[in-house]
């Protein structure tokens, strides 16, 4: 069973505080979200994230087939980082880790980690480079593309897959 991780850092012109206040309010999740996906929170959520939160959504990675997605924020420092991970959805697992940190020169980094197995065993470690790696990839760099407009012209600093 393979396990991979996703690794992206962002340089946001944006303070520390700003860039937390998008990240930590749920209701922005589907707006970072490719529209394709079909993504859509389905139980009621707080203006902020908090440690034991759990936030249940549709989402229709494949074949535009629905499937409910329960993810638990398990951990927060406030204004540092938070964690979500999936307690039920297409993943085997999954965990996603989100940190922010001042940017020498100004500005935040921000830094996306997922750690997660591919769902359907050794068929989708098979699948992950042809269907599930690119998908996550087009997922983030749509990620980047908003966080451009939110932020105005970030600095990409890196975008790193690895297999581990």
């Amino acid at each position: 069973m393979a396990i991979y991780t996703l690794r992206r850092t962002a340089r946001l012109s944006a303070t520390r505080a700003q860039a937390w206040s998008f990240f930590s309010d749920p209701r922005n999740l589907s707006r970072i979200t490719p529209p394709g996906l079909g993504f859509t929170i389905v139980s009621q959520v707080p203006l902020k994230v908090h440690a034991g939160l759990m936030i249940k959504y549709r989402v229709k990675p494949l074949m535009g087939l629905p499937l409910t997605w329960l993810s638990e924020i398990t951990h927060l420092s406030e204004g540092e980082y938070f964690v979500d991970e999936q307690r039920r959805g297409p993943y085997s697992m999954w965990h996603h880790e989100h940190h922010f940190r001042d940017a020498p020169g100004g500005g935040v980094e921000m830094e996306d980690i997922v750690t997660y197995i591919p769902p359907f065993g050794p068929l989708g470690a098979l699948l992950h480079p042809f269907l599930i790696a690119p998908q996550l990839r087009k997922i983030f760099d749509h990620r980047e593309r908003v966080m451009s407009e939110v932020f105005f012209s970030p600095s990409f600093i890196k975008s790193v897959d690895n297999v581990f």
